[in-house]
């Protein structure tokens, strides 16, 4: 086949065919490789280069387009050298042994190539990964990789001995047969053995000893070399059946980071091949430096990126609550792996009288500051809501934190509260999209809820609406992620959200809603190719509401009579029920609450019962200080009431509201 070199210029004075991997159009010494050989049979292509690194050990090379081949030329079947005399050295080379690199810039193209090749890796395993890609065939027959283990981090100070560990090992293959472009066994060259025997996974590297002053020394040096004679040993394991070539055929270079040694790597060459010559030393220290920096950057990213996954999962809730009459699903996606980080959020608060406040908010940026603004706002919310505010107000609260915190600290945020009892829902918005309620008949819309301003733009006034939440309808809240992108106005990506809402429910019929967690994927695959811009949180909630039969709702005076009467009605409510077992405990515990608010208030006490999976009592009165459970001496004629609550109660708390407190207790049904 008649090809032209992209090095060479056909004189006589060549001494054959540059070895430079494919074809390529003729121009100056560094110019790439134009385009690969056409003529090459189909089903019997050799191992490629990658980015044009010299094509040695099986790779492709040229014929002349007026003679016969040189003493030295490259079968064009096999792309390996036919038996002849290497130019440099005189020696000859066997049938299928590899070609060297002839001239500096080969070498030059090669560590060109191969640091590409390694930089473009961003974690540890790809960096690796790369630098045994880039070496094997072209530099290299095999090489071992060993790494510190544990790898420092960044400026730490390692503790303990040094020890290196067998990251990574690769070589040719064994056999290659003519049918896939690769020489036939009867013709193979001899291979090294096999890697397997390797015995040394770990190596502990003796201070003091040759290997330590080998990677002391920083500078690849040959295995013939006296230290490196002694060190090899103490790598590879007293007992391992890897047999290192002679005469030059081995390279132990030490792979040293920005402040310390961090590994070594050992190339090795078949004996039927070249040696390495004194140039190649060079090349191997320029390998090892280059990975050892990217291994390097490789471990900081790997600690950035820990830190970001752990701050984004401590920003967000670890698991849902389990309010009574709702349940709840959510989602969180960020923009991309490398923006792990967001400010976006969700949240489920419950509340006093078994509601629960939903929040979803959104900070501006994708960065560390963005996530820890979205922190302190979600600590602010959630403390806000543990005061029982109205969702306007604690939006109010919530632009007067993000004002202390800085100028241009702008959010989006929706905030609602669920009552399961009224079956109704308050919702206030500041500059978030709206939320969409999809019916349990399978009709999807859009709530009309005042847009408001974002938060931290200051002196703007909230507005809350109030709507229904019939049971078995689904609320979604989520961030602008979702429904917005380059390819998609938010009011588009809305509808479609709608859409697609109406489009699940369906499939499962009028009267069953579809399962709340199927429903959440659903709505993330809407999402298609160019549609994270963006992260993402979506907040999922199915109102099941709590049936007026299961409430019981009475007003007592501040009287002394009021304890007595509140036993007598919580013993018809239990009765009317059907839980008589659990009269005794129940009156005994109302009795204790009842008289502790009785001595206190001085406005109606408010007593309620709710039957769901457990029985609750609720007990509120205008004292905005809440009970302490304490120990009550021998002597004390009372403090015991909190006591018994604490011994006989399944669950019990108190929470502080803007007209008072609610002390409530649960008790289990069976």
């Amino acid at each position: 086949m008649a090809s032209s070199s992209g090095t060479g210029t056909g004189t006589p004075g060549s001494a054959g065919p540059d070895p430079v991997g494919p074809p390529a159009a003729p121009g100056p010494e560094h110019s790439q490789s134009a385009q690969a050989s056409s003529t090459e049979p189909d089903g019997h292509r050799p191992r490629p280069a990658p980015d044009s690194i010299p094509a040695q050990p099986g790779g492709e090379n040229h014929a002349t387009s007026n003679g016969p081949a040189p003493a030295d030329s490259a079968d064009p079947a096999t792309g390996t050298a036919l038996a002849g005399k290497e130019r440099r050295s005189g020696q000859g080379n066997a049938a299928g042994a590899p070609l060297p690199m002839r001239r500096d810039g080969d070498r030059l193209r090669f560590v060109g190539a191969a640091t590409r090749r390694i930089a473009r890796g961003i974690d540890l395993d790809e960096i690796v990964m790369g630098l045994c890609r880039a070496t094997v065939p072209t530099f290299s027959d095999t090489i071992l990789v060993y790494l510190r283990d544990p790898l420092p981090v960044g400026d730490e100070r390692p503790t303990g001995p040094l020890v290196l560990r067998l990251r990574r090992t690769d070589r040719l293959p064994a056999e290659r047969d003519t049918e896939n472009g690769f020489l036939a066994t009867s013709a193979a060259p001899p291979q090294l053995p096999e890697l397997s025997p390797v015995s040394a996974e770990l190596c502990e590297v003796r201070p003091g000893g040759a290997l330590a002053e080998v990677l002391r020394g920083v500078r690849p040096v040959f295995a013939d070399a006296p230290a490196a004679r002694a060190a090899l040993p103490e790598l590879l394991g007293e007992g391992s059946d890897l047999v290192v070539p002679g005469g030059q055929r081995a390279i132990l270079a030490p792979l040293r980071g920005r402040r310390r040694v961090i590994g070594a790597a050992l190339f090795l060459r078949r004996p039927d091949r070249i040696p390495f010559e004194t140039d190649d030393l060079l090349v191997a220290a320029q390998l090892a430096t280059h990975s050892a920096l990217g291994i390097d950057k490789a471990v900081l990213y790997g600690r950035e990126a820990y830190i970001a996954d752990e701050l984004q999962r401590t920003m967000l809730p670890e698991t849902l609550p389990r309010p009574t009459g709702v349940r709840l699903a959510s989602r969180y996606l960020p923009a991309a792996e490398t923006a792990r980080v967001g400010g976006d959020w969700y949240d489920a608060i419950p509340l006093p009288g078994s509601r629960v406040a939903l929040v979803v908010g959104d900070v501006m940026g994708h960065s560390m500051t963005s996530a820890a603004i979205m922190g302190q706002l979600r600590t602010t919310a959630q403390t806000l809501a543990g005061l029982d505010l109205p969702p306007q107000e604690v939006l109010h609260h919530l632009d007067e934190q993000a004002q202390r915190l800085g100028t241009d600290r702008m959010a989006t945020c929706l905030y609602a509260v669920y009552d399961p009892v009224t079956h109704r829902i308050t919702i206030a918005n500041a500059g978030h999209p709206p939320p969409v309620l999809l019916h349990l008949g399978g009709r999807a819309e859009v709530l009309k809820v005042p847009s408001g301003a974002p938060i931290g733009v200051g002196g703007v006034d909230f507005e809350a609406v109030e709507l229904d939440a019939p049971a078995g309808a689904t609320l979604f809240l989520y961030t602008d992620g979702l429904v917005e992108s380059r390819l998609r106005d938010v009011w588009t990506g809305i509808e479609q959200l709608r859409e697609k809402l109406a489009a699940t429910a369906q499939l499962t019929g009028p009267d069953h809603p579809p399962p709340l967690e199927a429903l959440c994927d659903e709505v993330l695959d809407m999402l298609g190719p160019g549609d994270r811009d963006d992260d993402i949180a979506l907040l999922a909630a199915r109102f099941d509401g709590i049936a007026p039969s299961d409430v019981a709702y009475w007003y007592l005076d501040p009287e002394d009579a009021a304890p007595g009467r509140a036993r007598r009605l919580a013993r018809r409510a239990l009765s009317r029920w059907g839980l008589e077992d659990l009269t005794d405990s129940v009156e005994l515990l109302v009795s204790e609450v009842v008289t502790n608010a009785v001595r206190y208030a001085s406005r109606p006490i408010t007593l309620r019962l709710l039957r769901t999976d457990v029985l609750r009592c609720e007990v509120g009165d205008d004292v905005p200080q809440l009970p302490r459970l304490r120990q009550a001496r021998a002597t004390d004629e009372g403090g015991r009431g909190l006591y018994l609550v604490n011994r006989l109660a399944r669950r019990w708390g108190a929470t502080r509201l803007s007209t008072g407190k609610v002390v409530w207790f649960e008790v289990n049904r069976t």
